[in-house]
């Protein structure tokens, strides 16, 4: 028997969802939505809707603790769900067209981030056929001979940085195919190479320490001041990836002694599109042209990174760069125009499996939100933890959080729905909301790391590693992790 491909993971969760539709009674909160146009608070819910005028005092009168201009400014844009107003709804159940429906409005829903995987892919493509990536290979395997680690060290940290300050999560995504070549060249497998990109990213965000996507959003939705517990995520950042750069680093030593104890398929690794295994023995020389063209390419991701930290792009603009970047390489690098089309579409091909896997992803949410147990999952999770002990409690949502993380892996979306639910309970058992925000975001970001409904297979579909490998290499550090979450969420309740 063979452990089932990405897609096929998808497909068995969501007919398992759609099952769920038909046991989990449905119900929902009243939301609350601000109208930039009218400078009005919406209020909706299942009965009827009403306008309540944009101020303070009306936030009050419903029990929102946030101040009034993290709306007006935009920053919190998503509905919110209103304290006690909870109600069972009469059932929703998804049937057979529903689920086979929901991959589809997935890929739709989801098509912003699908377009910059392909867009990017079709970079690749032409970057291949200029055989820059493979004299740079050649040039950087001699620069970092003997030091091979550090490679590890500054990849992880760099991207981990970027998960704690702004979210770069999706973003990772164009990420691999420029650095797996590099890791491959350097002498060890593509599961290290992954372990630096795609857990420097989840590890980042899960230890946010100033992310607008995540501990912003979550302390405004709580009715905190962002900087309270600021201290504590930025200790709780350093020693998680401490432990996680140590954890690659003594896999990456271990595969380099002995590449027999790799995890990896090597032939997958070698069917990869943009790895070339003839540049590992044969010296390219990286000319002129090859220089520039690296250097728009490595320009591209600059000012995507550059674009979303500072002047609040998002995913149009990103996948812009990328194919301006992709014109500018085929003019340096003198390609013909048939060429060019050519080796576009054959790349963002390469990346169309990886494109459905998002599709899917979405589709998975989109068959709970339709079939109305969201709210309802959200609901028996914070009855559940009424009347705990405070160290249990905050332990306790920390894994409510892990589980609800399965069904919302976005962690603005969580921040949205729960906190205004969730962080009232801190009063009654006497701990400061910002463990609140500390125990959601440990526990959306820990499970984040290997939930399918997350990043996680699409990030293996682009170095084309299966499920159980990763997990094989993951569980360990993911357990070591937990424990340092549960020991940190049960010093700050005290």
């Amino acid at each position: 028997m063979k452990f089932p491909a990405a897609q096929s993971i998808l497909l068995i969760i969501a007919a398992l969802v759609t099952i769920l539709t038909w046991l989990i009674p449905a119900g929902s909160y009243d939301s609350l939505s601000y109208d930039t146009a009218s400078d009005q608070f919406s209020i909706n819910s299942q009965d009827s809707s009403y306008i309540l005028p944009a101020s303070q005092s009306s936030l009050e009168d419903i029990n929102i603790k946030i101040p009034l201009e993290k709306f007006t400014s935009g920053a919190i844009y998503k509905p919110i769900s209103i304290p006690n107003t909870y109600q069972q709804l009469p059932s929703e159940p998804q049937g057979a067209i529903d689920f086979l429906s929901a991959p589809i409005k997935g890929i739709i829903e989801a098509a912003d981030i699908i377009f910059l995987v392909l867009i990017i892919g079709g970079m690749i493509g032409i970057m291949n056929t200029t055989g820059a990536f493979n004299a740079g290979m050649s040039w950087l395997s001699k620069a970092l001979k003997g030091r091979e680690f550090l490679l590890i060290i500054f990849t992880t940290l760099l991207i981990s940085l970027g998960g704690s300050t702004f979210g770069l999560a999706e973003e990772t995504l164009a990420f691999y195919p420029i650095l797996i070549p590099i890791f491959i060249a350097a002498g060890y497998d593509s599961m290290v190479g992954l372990a630096s990109i795609f857990l420097g990213s989840a590890i980042g965000v899960m230890c946010s320490t100033v992310n607008p996507f995540a501990t912003i959003i979550a302390s405004d939705a709580a009715g905190i001041s962002w900087t309270s517990g600021l201290d504590g995520r930025m200790a709780i950042y350093v020693i998680c990836m401490s432990v996680t750069i140590i954890y690659i680093l003594l896999y990456a030593r271990k595969v380099k002694r002995n590449p027999a104890k790799s995890l990896v398929d090597a032939e997958a690794t070698k069917s990869l599109s943009y790895i070339n295994e003839a540049s590992k023995d044969n010296e390219i020389p990286l000319t002129l042209r090859l220089r520039a063209i690296l250097l728009v390419f490595t320009a591209c991701f600059i000012i995507m990174i550059m674009g979303v930290s500072q002047w609040d792009w998002w995913f149009v603009e990103m996948t812009t760069v990328f194919f301006a970047g992709s014109i500018v390489i085929g003019f340096i690098a003198k390609m013909k125009e048939s060429a060019f089309i050519n080796s576009f579409i054959q790349g963002a091909g390469d990346l169309l499996g990886v494109a459905f896997i998002i599709g899917l992803a979405r589709g998975i949410t989109i068959l709970m939100n339709d079939g109305l147990i969201s709210d309802s999952i959200l609901f028996y999770a914070s009855e559940f933890t009424t009347g705990m002990n405070k160290g249990v409690f905050v332990n306790v949502l920390f894994f409510i959080y892990q589980g609800l993380t399965f069904f919302i892996p976005s962690s603005s979306g969580m921040a949205v729905l729960t906190m205004p639910i969730l962080s009232p309970l801190a009063d009654n058992v006497n701990i400061g909301r910002e463990v609140i925000v500390n125990a959601y975001q440990l526990g959306n970001g820990l499970f984040n790391s290997i939930s399918p409904t997350g990043l996680v297979l699409a990030s293996l579909g682009l170095v084309k590693i299966g499920y159980e490998k990763y997990l094989k290499f993951m569980l360990p550090l993911y357990a070591i992790l937990a424990l340092i979450g549960m020991v940190f969420l049960t010093i700050l309740s005290y």
